[in-house]
Formats: C-alpha cells, structure tokens, sequence
C-alpha cells in the first residue's frame, strides 16, 4: 500500500470488487482511451461505463481528462494511475487499526446486557 489507511484501502477493495471494473482497469493497463471506444472494446453502455469509471476515479485508481479533438470535439480521456497494494495479513493488521471504531450494534447491546443481567443476578445471591 503506498502509506494508505483503512478507509483508502476499503474504498480500493470496493472499487475492485466488480468484474466490469476489473475490466475497465485490464483494458487500460494497456492504454489510455476515451469513454466511446472503451465501451465498445469492452462491451459496455457509456452510462454504465461512466458510472464504474467515477468508482474508479474515487478511489484513485484512474483519472479522467477532457481533451479536445482535432475536429473540436470534448473527449473524455482515462488512464490508471500508477498503484501497489500489497496485501498481507500485517498490512490489513496496519490498515484496520486506523479505521475508527465499530459503532455499537444491536448484537453487541444484547450481549453487553446480557452479561449485565447475569452479573445482577449473581451479585443478588
């Protein structure tokens, strides 16, 4: 990990937990392309498309730049942004402890009550 935290980490895990994004990131490790071409090279609506590539963008994965063609046409440009994730159990160890703390669920309340209870009851005796 290149000095990532947690939440940098779950949303990169996020980001590339879905096929098509893991598509879209093979299909431009080799090239940069534009939003038209990528959808056809990879079979895909420019709307879907557009929808995972701000996933993507998000989480620092790649980056888009708009860029104007020689007929004077706006054109959406991306390509990855250079990353090394390595995933070990003492980096998800290092990532996990600068996440905060889980909020109390209603599982963790029953069992925090629970023992309370028992604990009443024993003292009672």
């Amino acid at each position: 990990m290149s000095g990532s935290g947690g939440e940098e980490l779950l949303k990169v895990l996020a980001a590339l937990a879905n096929p098509h994004r893991m598509r879209i990131i093979a299909a431009l490790a080799a090239e940069r392309d534009y939003v038209s071409r990528l959808a056809r090279t990879i079979g895909m609506s420019r709307p879907l498309l557009h929808m995972h590539l701000q996933r993507l963008e998000a989480a620092g994965l790649v980056t888009g730049t708009l860029e104007l063609s020689e007929d004077g046409k706006a054109m959406k440009f991306y390509e990855l942004v250079p990353f090394l994730y390595e995933l070990t159990p003492r980096a998800i160890a290092e990532a996990a402890a600068t996440l905060p703390a889980a909020p109390e669920t209603r599982n963790t309340r029953n069992t925090r009550n629970t023992r309370n209870t028992q604990k009443q009851k024993e003292d009672a005796q």
